[in-house]
């Protein structure tokens, strides 16, 4: 069989190489969109989140049979295209729990504590600091956007800070109860968060899921710190909200030259641990499709009830 790797790094083509054996496989540093030019006989592919997979690249893989993104995220794919094919597609769910909820916190930690400003400034020799009050975490109350593996993961490091955890979800799970989450709607979430952290995946459904026709529900002090995509907040808030925003995600770079605005590029998910996740999981649900199996991560429930 015919498998190709886009947006591969020297590490992940050395593991797949040493676990993926009697099938030809072709790796590619560069998106799939600027390799796949003309029609190509890959029986299956494997992407992550700079691949974006339209109609188009669709009909230049005419033999194609599956589609791995390794991602938990795959707004980048044509995913409603591909469930009408019958086509399997998998990602790599609950690979960033830590890592992303953890990096949320530093984000949090540096937007209370300005140790970003502190740092920099003692590396110039200014030990000026009275300019630097902070906020303690400890007793304020975190609305969390989503309570998957990533949200779960910052309930519980909130709760280790002392926090109040309001969390909205579509549907409730037990274990919401078990950690101690008030399970809410989206208005009261927006209303009593001091500290507000989506941790949603794009979908219609969520995308500008904080608008604003709800925007003004937010506290004027509440710090809002966002690790999931950007385009779950209205673009034109960025601009016009006057709360702190920590962002790893940012559709417009030059905010990051905004006072209120932290914005670190789309790293989160990067940690030694997490990429290791990554390529595990990856190769479970590779090996599972040539085994004739469903891919344990399969996208299909998921397109059908997110995009059907």
């Amino acid at each position: 069989m015919k498998i190709a790797f886009f947006e591969i790094k020297k590490e992940e083509r050395i593991f797949f190489e040493s676990h993926i054996n009697g099938h030809e496989l072709f790796f590619f540093e560069k998106p799939i969109q600027d390799i796949v030019l003309q029609p190509e006989e890959y029986e299956a592919v494997s992407v992550f989140v700079g691949s974006h997979i339209t109609d188009e690249i669709i009909d230049r893989l005419p033999k194609l049979r599956y589609l791995q993104t390794r991602s938990t995220g795959f707004d980048h794919i044509k995913c409603k295209t591909l469930y009408q094919k019958d086509m399997k597609v998998s990602n790599v769910a609950g690979y960033a729990g830590p890592a992303v909820a953890e990096f949320a916190f530093s984000l949090l930690l540096n937007a209370t504590r300005k140790t970003h400003i502190a740092l920099d400034r003692s590396k110039k020799g200014n030990t000026d600091y009275l300019d630097l009050k902070g906020t303690e975490l400890f007793g304020k109350t975190i609305g969390i956007l989503g309570l998957g593996t990533i949200g779960l993961q910052m309930a519980k490091i909130a709760k280790g800070f002392g926090m109040k955890v309001l969390g909205y979800s579509r549907t409730h799970k037990a274990v919401f109860d078990e950690l101690g989450i008030d399970f809410v709607s989206l208005e009261n979430v927006l209303k009593h968060a001091d500290i507000l952290m989506p941790a949603l995946p794009l979908t219609p459904a969520t995308q500008e899921l904080i608008n604003k026709s709800n925007a003004s529900w937010i506290k004027k002090e509440c710090i809002i710190i966002n690790t999931a995509r950007c385009e779950i907040i209205e673009e034109a808030l960025y601009l016009s909200l006057p709360n702190i925003i920590a962002s790893d995600v940012c559709s417009d770079v030059s905010l990051a030259q905004k006072e209120n605005f932290l914005y670190t590029p789309h790293m989160a998910y990067y940690t030694k641990e997490a990429l290791a996740r990554i390529m595990d999981i990856s190769l479970r649900n590779m090996e599972q499709f040539l085994n004739g199996e469903t891919p344990q991560n399969c996208l299909k429930l998921v397109c059908e009830k997110e995009y059907s």
